[in-house]
C-alpha cells in the first residue's frame, strides 16, 4: 500500500468557509430536532395515567443525559465558528441589472 495522492482542490477560501458554516447550521438543525424529541418524550410520559414516579425520574435522567450531550456538541460547533471571528471574505460579485 503506497502513500495516498492528494490533489489540490479548486474550492475557493470563501466557498470553504461557506461550506463549514452551512455544515454547522445543518448540525444545529439536527440538534434542535433531538431536543424537540426529548421534550415530546417527557410530555408523553407525563400524560400516561399509570406512570410511576420512578419511571418519570428515569425518563428525566435520560433526557438530562441527552441535553448534556447536545450541550457538549454545541460547544464544539461554537468553537468551529469562532475560527472565523473577524474573518472578512470579499462579497461575491453581483451581476449588473439589465
Amino acid at each position: 500500500m503506497g502513500m495516498p495522492v492528494i490533489t489540490s482542490s479548486t474550492t475557493t477560501r470563501t466557498q470553504a468557509i461557506t461550506d463549514i458554516i452551512e455544515s454547522v447550521a445543518l448540525q444545529e438543525t439536527a440538534l434542535s430536532h433531538i431536543l424537540n424529541a426529548e421534550g415530546e418524550k417527557i410530555q408523553k410520559m407525563v400524560a400516561l395515567e399509570d406512570v410511576t414516579p420512578d419511571v418519570l425520574l428515569a425518563t428525566n435522567k435520560s433526557v438530562e443525559s441527552m441535553v448534556n450531550a447536545v450541550s457538549r456538541l454545541e460547544m464544539i460547533l461554537h468553537s468551529k465558528l469562532s475560527v472565523f471571528d473577524g474573518c472578512l471574505c470579499k462579497p461575491a460579485a453581483v451581476a449588473p441589472e439589465q
